[in-house]
């Protein structure tokens, strides 16, 4: 890989550019170093054997999956947990060709009324809350009395109040949410707490997919060895502005966000972000479990532990604790009816843009897990193949 020079600042541009550059150069113009973009190049390098140039901001490939060791030998995350799990076997055996797997099921402690239980909420969970000594069957009767019934679900709470009642959402979801997206889930869209499930069996798992896993060096070392075939060029610390003008490329994938590719023109597309504080302890475990949420305590919402996310043998840990905020790095899209409708205005730009493709969270505007990035990038480049062996038989027609 190759990192360029500092440069002080994006060069003048009148807008986006879909103009096609003739000649040497690169095939592709890959903008941002993390799954999506990362996984195409890799596709793209190894097997229609293009040439591939890599354009990353930050300083370091892997994007928000990046991790590194800290001063204490500590394989951290530094920004924030990141499990992998997934139910595609595909995406599992592609990821496969760059790393060894550490199987891992993460599991999550909720700090609520002085007690930790199990989150996702299950059995033990509504037990150990309220004394109770109840069956699954059982408890499967208690969600249904509690619940409160509505004609249409349609916002965040109406998903959790219509399987576990009132008081549960004030514990578990009410307090998380507003801390989490600095709205009620009253205002967040359905999707938001949909994605927690509710168990009615003694099932602690935080996730149930086939495959559970950590890649066994880091994510780091896999991105490396994903980027390394010698048609992949990487320049850290470079906004593709500073490039595009200079640098000969015929197609554009663009991962960063979609809004700032077309100069924010229709405004800026809401994100919540995330402010991490790193503590190294002198102890060999702070907490039982990798992830402990606080849905009514502290401003933080989690406290993550990394050994249990490694497996790493230290005689120190480090934990982190999330704070989330309105102003940073982008990491979520907020799930509301109006962002969606900006959102399309944006998508509807894209469409008269045929030497650029928009792939992952940021271009696409929606909260997607690891694999998916990956399941969507790897579907990406199935179109980008069939567009590239088009024009292979157009030009052989040619000649």
């Amino acid at each position: 890989m190759i990192a360029s020079r500092d440069v002080p600042g994006p060069l003048p541009s009148s807008g986006p550019s879909d103009a096609r550059a003739p000649g040497p150069g690169f095939d592709y113009l890959i903008v941002g170093a993390g799954f999506a973009g990362s996984v195409l190049a890799e596709r793209l390098a190894s097997q229609l054997g293009q040439r591939v140039l890599v354009v990353e901001k930050r300083p370091h490939i892997g994007g928000n999956a990046y991790d590194c060791y800290d001063d204490a030998g500590i394989l951290i995350h530094p920004y924030g947990p990141h499990i992998f799990h997934t139910n595609s076997a595909d995406v599992f055996e592609y990821l496969s060709q760059f790393t060894a797997w550490r199987p891992y099921q993460h599991r999550v402690l909720a700090s609520v009324d002085g007690q930790l239980v199990p989150m996702p909420i299950n059995l033990d969970t509504v037990n150990r809350l309220y004394g109770l000594n109840l069956t699954a069957h059982e408890l499967s009767a208690y969600f249904e009395s509690v619940a409160e019934q509505k004609e249409q679900i349609k916002t965040s709470e109406d998903v959790v109040v219509c399987k576990v009642g009132r008081d549960l959402y004030n514990k578990f979801f009410r307090g998380y949410t507003r801390k989490q997206w600095g709205l009620d889930p009253s205002e967040l869209d359905a999707s938001v707490t949909a994605r927690v499930p509710t168990r009615t069996n003694r099932d602690d798992r935080y996730f149930t997919d086939t495959f559970q896993a950590m890649p066994l060096h880091g994510y780091t070392r896999m991105f490396e060895k994903m980027l390394r075939h010698p048609n992949i060029k990487v320049m850290l610390n470079t906004d593709y502005r500073e490039v595009m003008q200079w640098v000969p490329w015929r197609h554009m994938v663009y991962t960063g966000p979609i809004d700032a590719f077309f100069d924010h023109r229709h405004g800026k597309l809401p994100y919540r972000s995330l402010r991490f504080e790193r503590v190294t302890l002198p102890q060999e475990r702070f907490q039982p479990v990798g992830t402990v949420n606080f849905p009514n305590d502290y401003a933080y919402t989690r406290v993550s532990e990394f050994k249990h996310l490694t497996g790493q043998a230290h005689a120190h840990t480090s934990v982190v604790y999330e704070y989330p905020c309105g102003e940073g790095d982008p990491y979520y899209p907020v799930p509301r009816p109006e962002n969606a409708e900006l959102y399309r205005r944006y998508e509807a730009e894209t469409e008269g843009l045929q030497h650029v493709s928009f792939v992952g969270r940021l271009a696409t505007y929606k909260y997607y897990n690891m694999d998916q990035v990956v399941a969507q990038a790897l579907t990406t480049f199935k179109k980008l193949r069939a567009r590239h062996e088009a024009g292979v038989r157009e030009d052989g027609a040619r000649g």
